[in-house]
């Protein structure tokens, strides 16, 4: 079986953002090693934790961005 082609970055939680009570807590991550304009994304503030329960990210917290995608999604790096 292959595994899907990944990379993996480290970021912070540099903000919790509380918007409309209607509307998800966001959280806002600081990418380390991305390009400067394009550096933070905003995602909803709930996590899974093993037991299945809900959790939420706290400022400065260390986090693992993954980026994965299907194998026919990608093409062999040249340089």
């Amino acid at each position: 079986m292959s595994k899907n082609p990944k990379t993996k970055k480290t970021g912070t939680v540099q903000k919790i953002i509380k918007t409309h009570p209607q509307e998800p807590e966001k959280a806002e991550i600081e990418v380390n090693d991305a390009e400067e304009l394009y550096r933070e994304i905003r995602i909803e503030n709930e996590l899974e934790d093993e037991h299945g329960e809900k959790v939420k990210l706290k400022k400065g917290a260390h986090v693992d961005v993954i980026v994965e995608a299907d194998k026919k999604d990608t093409t062999p790096k040249t340089d």
